[in-house]
């Protein structure tokens, strides 16, 4: 499929923020152009090469930009939205999640991923960074609705072994272009040294980065200070455990000298304001991160805890509540967030052929009108983006050079109403086992 985007205004973030008009040719699942318009008396030759397109897309004057990129979530809790709202995280997860997770029979994973990834193309998004204990549903699941994920795994002292997690490893990073597998493990809480020491093992062997949940509540960094002596950060560090990178989701009670492990392993911080603000988590110091040069993406979370998979809301919390805790209106400026959002996920994630738009990257791509009264006047779109963006203004997301959703409608392979009854469904039964 040959694609041909025209009377566009472009933003690449091919390391630049600025926003210039143009056009976009996709061939397979490539870029093959991005610039100035065939028709502007362009020197380049590509441009003026005559192609034959499958299909032409008059821009509009909207705006074409890389996929959002969601760098922690947990597609498949899309089961528990709305179910255990308003306690405290650690009921939360052991008299209302764990629970109910315990009933989740092979097949539902499927569905509920599938739930999740139409929510996540209503915002804009072409890929997730996925942690649940059910990959293999989880990866049919995008590769039949044409989503890009990576998994990582969720192990720890109840939900899988580091045998498994090689096993998966190995599996799931030649099973599909549309997926790939990071190591993982749930939390240093949840998961004893001596897994948190094989997991360690098989990062050094494979050359592998890791991730985790990292510092998320302050009660989760004291009792780890009671255990080892130091921080979640410093303790996994002393264990080997980052010698190839990774990054930590929340991270909201780190240290500055945690910081610097971040930054000397070049890892990254993918931060959740969403969960952290409905779990009263805590409010994460973005603004001395950026200050150390840690690298820097945003998640949604699981659609358990958060409970809207939207990285607008997101990426308006990120500035929002940084501005709050600095009692500093200039802290986290738009354009920081929207790199996070984009380029700092993929960097997190590995997929460093779908970061910018770019001539030979993958063709993963959002195109937002602009023609919505929350984009007018046009005064400076990535600030609308940030601070007055919203899913309505989604009108196309191609992923690996494929329209995936355009116009409300979803091209997944799939009727949206049979998603919707199967996930209703298995809700259902899931109650009337209680």
């Amino acid at each position: 499929m040959n694609t041909r985007f025209y009377n566009i205004r472009l933003l690449t973030m091919d390391g630049t923020m600025d926003v210039v008009p143009g056009e976009v040719w996709v061939e397979g699942n490539r870029i093959s152009y991005a610039g100035p318009s065939a028709f502007m008396g362009d020197a380049n030759t590509d441009a003026i090469t005559p192609r034959v397109w499958d299909r032409e897309i008059d821009g509009n004057g909207n705006l074409l930009m890389p996929g959002f990129k969601n760098a922690h979530t947990h597609s498949a809790m899309t089961f528990l939205r709305s179910y255990a709202d308003d306690l405290p995280l650690m009921d939360w997860l052991h008299t209302q999640v764990f629970p109910m997770e315990a009933k989740l029979q092979p097949g539902d994973a499927f569905w509920l991923s599938r739930l999740a990834v139409m929510e996540y193309l209503t915002s804009g998004m072409t890929a997730a960074f996925d942690m649940y204990p059910w990959p293999e549903e989880m990866a049919r699941a995008c590769v039949e609705s044409g989503f890009r994920t990576v998994l990582v795994s969720g192990l720890n002292d109840f939900v899988s072994s580091p045998e498994g997690l090689e096993e998966d490893y190995l599996k799931f990073n030649s099973y599909d272009p549309l997926v790939s597998y990071q190591l993982g493990f749930h939390a240093e809480y949840t998961t004893s040294r001596k897994i948190l020491e094989a997991v360690a093992d098989l990062a050094h062997k494979y050359k592998a980065p890791v991730f985790t949940h990292n510092s998320e509540t302050k009660g989760e960094t004291e009792g780890c200070l009671e255990r080892y002596g130091m921080t979640p950060t410093a303790f996994l560090d002393s264990l080997g455990m980052f010698e190839y990178g990774g990054g930590g989701y929340h991270c909201v009670h780190i240290t500055d000298e945690d910081m610097d492990i971040f930054k000397k392993h070049d890892m990254t911080i993918v931060t959740n304001p969403g969960s952290n603000v409905k779990l009263a988590s805590g409010i994460p110091r973005l603004n001395r991160m950026l200050e150390k040069g840690v690298r820097l993406a945003i998640g949604t979370d699981g659609p358990a805890s958060n409970n809207c998979l939207d990285m607008f809301r997101e990426m308006f919390l990120v500035t929002g509540l940084t501005k709050l805790r600095e009692k500093d209106a200039s802290a986290m400026p738009a354009e920081e967030v929207l790199k996070m959002a984009c380029v700092g996920g993929a960097y997190a994630m590995g997929l460093t052929d779908c970061d910018c738009i770019r001539k030979g990257k993958l063709a993963d791509l959002v195109l937002i009108d602009l023609h919505q009264p929350n984009m007018q006047p046009v005064n400076n779109i990535v600030k609308n983006l940030v601070y007055s963006g919203s899913k309505q203004n989604v009108k196309l997301v191609m992923i690996d050079g494929t329209v995936r959703y355009e116009d409300g409608t979803f091209f997944i392979g799939e009727d949206p109403e049979e998603v919707y009854r199967r996930a209703n469904a298995i809700i259902e039964r899931m109650r009337q086992e209680a």
